[in-house]
């Protein structure tokens, strides 16, 4: 009986033992994955941020930052650079998938991290700064290629990787495998996967910016992902100017629509979002404002048309006028960040091909005889059923009318309606026509 009466206690001190050595057990390291694909910009700076934020939430051991880009703007990419500096956790930088790039900006990025990693068959380099929006005199080209250097220097040094190496990217714009910059001291390992840098990172102490010393404990890490929010994941998807000109495009449209046909409210409720959108992706990107200015004659272009007919000439202005406006529009001497040709014509000419096809139906109606209403019988004709003299009856659309005429009009006359006052009609006879009543009165000489 007593050895049953301790079983309880029995059990529950076991249960105690096994959950205190569960709480004194060390938790698992944790890592934090963060992908920065595609263009950087302003977007690509937020991202980072708060990825960086969520690794310390979540006491992360390292925060890697996977790139993927063939570069972008220059002010988004120190933006992103400080958030690296200022990290509280270590951040590295490591290009994959293989194929992949870090180029431009991206090269710049990859420099920065505490540790910089590539994954085979990628590649880096080509930072070599361009003017935006046209050539650079001599002297200009020399102090923004010195700004660029030094400041990859700066980077450099602070990581103890190769500046000098590093530097021809700047002014000789070359580019490395990952194995030449690997040889080169431009990145500190090659690794195929995440899983594998994080097992060939465990044990490494980093230098960190500030210039404390940070043993990496990375092995059997936790990984996550980082989950972008709603509006990144929308902002980033739309951030593409060539995205952001078709949804601009489309929401005038859209609008344009509703305005030509109002009442019908959906055209104008979904074009409205439509432009917002696209007005809200190209606010963070580099704007020209001839080309935007071009882009507004090409709207008003199309207004006028509507207005004053000119049998196409402001139609086809507005269409040259919104393709010299979109290949102008984002000042970046990026290639990748501006707006093709290819996508300029394809909205363009559909869209100045639908525009002036709503102004010819818009124009027909204008012209075409109204065939409802009171004004629908306006030249209407009929036949007089009693003498008019002045008022009498007509037979006119199907349906019998009181009606005045100027001059006397004999029964059986065709008449045709000159204007109408209510439910009266104004008449007059029309020459040499016979009524169902019998031949219309001939006019003779001299009577």
């Amino acid at each position: 009986m007593a050895r049953r009466a301790f079983r309880p206690f029995y059990a529950a001190a076991l249960v105690w033992l096994v959950s205190s050595a569960r709480a004194g057990a060390p938790a698992a390291p944790a890592a934090e994955v963060v992908d920065v694909d595609g263009m950087i910009h302003p977007i690509t700076t937020d991202i980072v941020s708060s990825a960086i934020a969520q690794a310390e939430a979540k006491h992360a051991t390292v925060l890697v930052l996977r790139l993927n880009t063939p570069g972008g703007l220059m002010d988004a990419m120190r933006d992103t650079i400080q958030q690296i500096i200022a990290s509280p956790i270590p951040v590295v930088t490591y290009v994959a998938p293989s194929g992949g790039r870090a180029a431009s900006a991206g090269f710049f990025i990859l420099e920065s991290g505490d540790l910089a990693a590539m994954a085979p068959g990628t590649e880096t380099g080509a930072a070599h700064p361009v003017a935006m929006g046209g050539e650079m005199d001599a002297t200009m080209k020399e102090k923004v290629e010195n700004d660029a250097a030094a400041f990859l220097r700066s980077i450099c040094a602070k990581r103890g990787r190769n500046a000098v190496v590093a530097e021809t990217a700047v002014r000789q714009s070359k580019s490395f495998t990952d194995h030449e910059a690997l040889d080169q001291h431009l990145i500190d390992l090659i690794e195929p996967n995440v899983n594998e840098l994080l097992k060939a990172i465990d044990g490494r102490t980093v230098t960190r910016f500030d210039g404390r010393t940070e043993v990496l404990h990375t092995a059997g890490a936790d990984v996550t992902v980082y989950p972008r929010t709603l509006r990144q994941k929308i902002m980033a998807g739309i951030a593409d100017p060539n995205i952001a000109f078709i949804l601009l495009i489309l929401g005038a449209l859209a609008i344009y629509v509703e305005f030509t046909q109002p009442g019908m409210f959906a055209p104008g409720v979904i074009g409205a979002i439509l432009a917002l959108l696209g007005l809200s992706a190209l606010s963070v990107l580099p704007i020209n404002w001839l080309g935007a200015a071009l882009m507004v004659l090409a709207i008003v272009l199309f207004v006028l048309e509507a207005k004053f007919p000119t049998h196409g000439i402001l139609g086809v202005g507005g269409a040259v006028a919104m393709v010299l406006g979109a290949l102008m529009l984002i000042n970046t001497p990026n290639p990748e960040m501006r707006i093709h040709l290819t996508t300029a014509l394809a909205v363009a000419l559909p869209f100045s091909a639908i525009t002036l096809f709503l102004v010819s139906l818009a124009v027909r109606a204008r012209q075409s005889k109204v065939e409802t209403g009171s004004e629908g019988m306006i030249g209407e004709t009929g036949a007089a059923v009693t003498e008019l003299a002045p008022a009498g009856k007509v037979f006119v659309h199907g349906e019998y009318w009181n009606a005045v005429a100027a001059r006397p009009v004999p029964a059986g006359t065709r008449v045709r309606v000159t204007a109408i006052d209510r439910l009266q009609l104004t008449v007059e006879a029309e020459t040499g026509q016979a009524g169902p009543g019998g031949a219309a009165p001939v006019q003779r000489n001299g009577d």
